[in-house]
């Protein structure tokens, strides 16, 4: 997965750092936030920048996901997402895990 591994650890994500753990830019951050309102709902702060929940990072990878590994378009993410949000999200965490297993395991490999 071309995104980086996600460990909530903060209340409020910037979108500058949602935006570098997609691995993407922040306008098509800004676009998918206008895109997917029902999911994602950034809280602005008094001068009127968007700040993102963990919720709404880990609804970001699972757009992510939908979007540029799965082809899909826009449309069709958002039906998927209000129709099998549990099963769709489920299926992101396991691919993260694993990719995570991986990366340690290579790791290791290159110690020996």
């Amino acid at each position: 997965m071309p995104y980086k591994e996600f460990k909530p650890e903060k209340l409020y994500y910037t979108i500058g750092e949602v935006a570098d753990l997609l691995g993407e830019n922040t306008s098509l951050v800004r676009f998918w936030a206008q895109k997917f309102p029902d999911f994602i709902k950034p809280a602005r702060n008094k001068k009127g920048n968007r700040l993102f929940t963990a919720d709404d990072v880990s609804n970001f990878k699972l757009i992510y996901y939908l979007v540029k590994e799965r082809g899909m378009t826009l449309e069709g993410a958002q039906n998927r997402m209000k129709d099998n949000k549990d099963g769709v999200d489920r299926r992101v965490d396991v691919i993260e895990t694993l990719t995570g297993i991986k990366d340690r395991l290579q790791e290791i490999q290159k110690m020996l």
